[in-house]
């Protein structure tokens, strides 16, 4: 996935609202920019941290900068925007570069499924069909293992169920965690931050749900998916 306009650098001031950050341009200019992001972001808001703009001249947008990446330490990059990952899963889905799947010949997004959801994407071949949801991975609080939730997240909860839900019915369910930060090995779950998610997420495994980690490669051209990264305890 390739970013549609150039990224040009800026200093954080403060996020804040959720959806909106203080940024300092190159020139010196202090502009408000949109987060596209509603997590807590531990880490990646830090006054002072340089981080990666998109401008737009969409006349309809009242923000003309978006924010998408943010550097790290020793050259490492994260990814902020949360509608990146089913972009650039979407992208390896179509080009069939995510081992691990089962057989399918066509990909399908945004499709309704159990009780009251929309499937990141349906994937339909030969075989049963193939539920897959998609999740942002960009929280790291310890050495190298990067985690999700990095809030509470009853919706994500819910999404757990619904691909049990499919497993029961004889379809396959996937979830897939995009970690979009270069500086992470291997892929937990946050209990501690919202154990009912980690209940489901246990009860999802147990009927059958496969959980696939991905690591990105992220650059100010774009994010692409990367190879497989272990999940702790799988």
């Amino acid at each position: 996935m390739r970013f549609a306009t150039p990224l040009m650098p800026a200093r954080l001031i403060r996020r804040y609202k959720r959806f909106l950050a203080d940024v300092v341009l190159p020139d010196g200019t202090e502009v408000t920019a949109h987060c596209p992001n509603p997590g807590a972001m531990t880490g990646l808001a830090e006054p002072g941290m340089r981080i990666w703009l998109e401008p737009n001249d969409d006349p309809k947008k009242k923000l003309k900068y978006g924010w998408r990446l943010v550097e790290l330490a020793d050259d490492h990059w994260a990814g902020i925007d949360t509608a990146v990952p089913n972009r650039v899963v979407g992208e390896a889905l179509r080009a069939h570069a995510i081992p691990g799947l089962p057989a399918y010949e066509a990909v399908r997004a945004e499709v309704k499924y159990a009780a009251a959801s929309r499937v990141d994407f349906l994937l339909t071949g030969s075989g049963p069909d193939t539920y897959v949801e998609v999740k942002n991975c960009h929280l790291r609080r310890a050495g190298t293992l990067a985690e999700f939730p990095d809030c509470v997240t009853a919706r994500g909860a819910r999404h757990m169920g619904d691909l049990a839900e499919m497993v029961e019915e004889g379809h396959h369910a996937v979830l897939i965690f995009l970690v979009q930060r270069t500086d992470c090995t291997h892929v937990a779950v946050a209990a501690d931050i919202d154990p009912a998610y980690a209940r489901a997420f246990d009860a999802a495994r147990t009927a059958g749900v496969q959980i696939i980690c991905l690591s990105s490669r992220i650059s100010v051209d774009g994010v692409e998916a990367g190879h497989i990264l272990p999940l702790n305890g799988g």
